[in-house]
């Protein structure tokens, strides 16, 4: 089931983990990246993300089993197209991105006939760049796999177990409903996130800069989701428009009706809205989805 050879294709955050992870966890597996940047190729060198950083992205997929994406999704088809001569024919190919259903269309456009399984570890910080990676990133997170109805099961059954051995748990989901979820999980937190940190940015001149002096817990929060990888996240957002345009009319409609008793200062919708979110943590909590240390009380030291 384990693959002898891996290639990572973007050596950011979460590439640059998956090399790591798979160096801590597969002693037996070699690893080998390319990143499109040369700063980003020469420090992950010295910070040893993968045994061996190469030059092009043809010379990191050459023998490899399993070639993992790890680029923004608006830029995974040309990635792959620039190397879809040099992979072995039965190479796995999957990826890391955020949206699911866009990514597994784009990648088999660009590879014709090659097994494409689309996956999606659930796990990242705010940071970015080659020194933001480490070996535990994605223990005890879910990684999602989206496979296409035809994909042959014993590839998909290895490439779940590749990710077991990173310390992941694996749900199988189909791409579109992937897509729906993690809009309401993820993709609408940080536009809003980013949208609300926006507002107090246009605000510091009425403020006279006292919205960043005083920034209580719940701002400084979303200050630190609105400064994950600016790139990521436009692309997400393209990517998964119809998913994360169907949420935000359904949050729009949300935020309505609580400005309304707000208005008609109706404090039991309030307190009764408040408790049911505060269960929702809780249950969050309890399921060890979260951690009141700093992300996620893991440490890359």
């Amino acid at each position: 089931m384990s693959f002898s050879r891996v290639a990572v294709i973007g050596l950011g955050l979460l590439g640059g983990s998956v090399g790591l992870a798979v160096q801590a966890n597969l002693p037996g597996c070699d690893t080998t990246g390319f990143d499109a940047d040369p700063d980003v190729r020469r420090r992950a060198a010295e910070r040893g993300l993968v045994a061996r950083v190469c030059d092009t992205a043809s010379d990191a997929v050459a023998g490899a089993e399993l070639v993992i994406f790890c680029v923004p999704v608006g830029a995974m088809e040309q990635a792959a197209a620039d190397l879809a001569g040099a992979l072995m024919p039965d190479a796995i190919v999957s990826d890391v991105g955020s949206s699911k259903a866009a990514v597994a269309e784009a990648l088999r456009r660009a590879l014709p006939g090659v097994c494409v399984i689309p996956a999606h570890p659930v796990a990242g910080t705010e940071r970015s760049g080659p020194d933001a990676g480490f070996a535990h990133l994605f223990r005890h997170r879910w990684c999602i796999l989206t496979p296409a109805a035809d994909a042959e099961p014993a590839a998909v059954a290895r490439l779940s177990a590749f990710w077991e051995a990173l310390g992941a748990d694996i749900e199988i989901m189909d791409a579109a409903h992937h897509d729906l979820v993690l809009a309401v999980t993820s993709h609408i937190p940080h536009l809003i996130a980013y949208t609300i940190v926006g507002t107090a940015s246009d605000l510091e001149d009425v403020t006279r800069g006292e919205v960043i002096k005083y920034s209580a817990g719940g701002f400084r929060d979303f200050t630190r989701i609105a400064a994950s990888d600016p790139t990521m996240w436009r692309d997400v957002f393209l990517s998964n428009r119809e998913a994360v345009l169907e949420m935000l009319g359904r949050f729009t409609e949300d935020l309505t009706a609580l400005q309304r008793a707000i208005r008609r200062g109706d404090g039991e919708a309030l307190f009764d809205l408040f408790t049911r979110t505060r269960d929702i943590r809780r249950s969050i909590v309890e399921q060890g989805q979260d951690d009141a240390r700093p992300d996620f009380g893991r440490s890359d030291h």
